[in-house]
C-alpha cells in the first residue's frame, strides 16, 4: 500500500489540498465532486449564504440521505462515514488557515 500524498480538489471554486494514499485518490475526488454538486445546488437554489452554512447544510442532506436508505448497519456505516469526513475536513480547514 503507498503512502499518503497530496492532492488538490476543488469545492465552490475553493482549491483544498488533502492527504490520501493513491488507492483511495480516485473515490476522494467523486466524493469531493459530489460535494461540490450538492453544495452548488444548495447554493443556486436556495436563500443560503456562505460557504460554511452550505456546507453544514450538504452534509445535513448527505447524513440524511444515507441513514434513511437503510438499516441500522447503514446508518453505523454512515455515522462512521461522517466522522471521517469531518475528521478530513478539520484537517484541511487547519492547513488552509495556515496559509492565511
Amino acid at each position: 500500500m503507498a503512502g499518503p500524498r497530496s492532492i488538490e480538489i476543488h469545492i465552490l471554486g475553493r482549491a483544498y489540498k488533502v492527504a490520501c494514499s493513491r488507492e483511495e485518490e480516485s473515490a476522494l475526488i467523486a466524493a469531493a465532486d459530489y460535494l461540490d454538486e450538492k453544495m452548488r445546488d444548495i447554493r443556486d437554489k436556495s436563500t443560503v449564504i456562505g460557504a460554511e452554512r452550505i456546507a453544514i447544510m450538504a452534509g445535513l442532506n448527505l447524513a440524511h440521505e444515507m441513514l434513511t436508505q437503510g438499516g441500522a448497519g447503514v446508518a453505523d456505516d454512515a455515522r462512521d462515514r461522517v466522522a471521517h469526513c469531518n475528521a478530513l475536513l478539520d484537517s484541511v480547514l487547519e492547513d488552509q488557515d495556515k496559509l492565511f
